[in-house]
């Protein structure tokens, strides 16, 4: 057996794949509704849009937290926010995963 070298693709950031790196989840109270993206240290404040600064919030969470961090606002975030990796969309998105390619996708 051998193995191919593929270079990675990056994953793009867009307020599509933050909701699905979030499991379209307020990253907040954990609903499911109404979902919007928040940044965690506010644009006004310096906060820039990154995997590590984005995350899905529902719009009462997002209006509550506000121009606020997280801390200042006493909102506890469920997940950190993170750049997520190619095979975990390929995990979480592609349905099942046929065990024969299992070897190749590194999982």
């Amino acid at each position: 057996m051998f193995f191919v070298k593929v270079p990675f693709k990056k994953i793009i950031l867009s307020r599509k794949n933050i909701l699905r790196r979030d499991g379209h989840r307020c990253q907040y109270c954990g609903t499911t509704s109404n979902l919007t993206v928040d940044h965690v240290m506010p644009k006004s404040r310096g906060g820039e849009d990154s995997w590590e600064n984005l995350t899905t919030a529902c719009i009462k969470c997002n209006n509550k937290k506000g121009n606020r961090t997280p801390e200042e606002a006493k909102m506890n975030l469920v997940n950190i926010p993170k750049r997520p990796s190619h095979i975990a969309f390929i995990k979480n998105f592609a349905g099942r995963i046929d065990d024969e390619w299992k070897p190749y996708l590194y999982m």
